[in-house]
């Protein structure tokens, strides 16, 4: 029977430069992995934790700025349309102006 002998690769500057990259790599996705676990979004009724949670809020951030961006183009017809809006609002619940006699 022969005897085996396994040779240990020498550890170059390279190398072990690479192993310290990966090995902080590593790290930081653990990291974010416990990090994304600690989300929780609670709104009303609907509770997300995790990756959906953090989906939701994108999707807030992503709305409000579209929202955002609709307003400032429609600045100038905004105060009719606000007017319009609250005439119908007050035709659908029946509300009828008071006359003071």
């Amino acid at each position: 029977m022969g005897v085996v002998a396994f040779a240990r690769r020498e550890e170059t500057p390279e190398r072990t430069c690479m192993s310290k990259k990966a090995a902080a790599v590593r790290a930081v996705f653990k990291g974010l992995a416990r990090l994304e676990r600690q989300y929780t979004l609670e709104v009303g009724p609907v509770r997300a934790t995790g990756v959906p949670a953090v989906l939701l809020g994108v999707c807030g951030i992503v709305a409000a700025s579209g929202l955002a961006a609709f307003l400032s183009r429609s600045a100038a017809r905004l105060p009719e349309t606000l007017s319009e809006a609250k005439g119908l609002a007050q035709t659908l619940r029946g509300d009828r102006p008071r006359l003071n006699p």
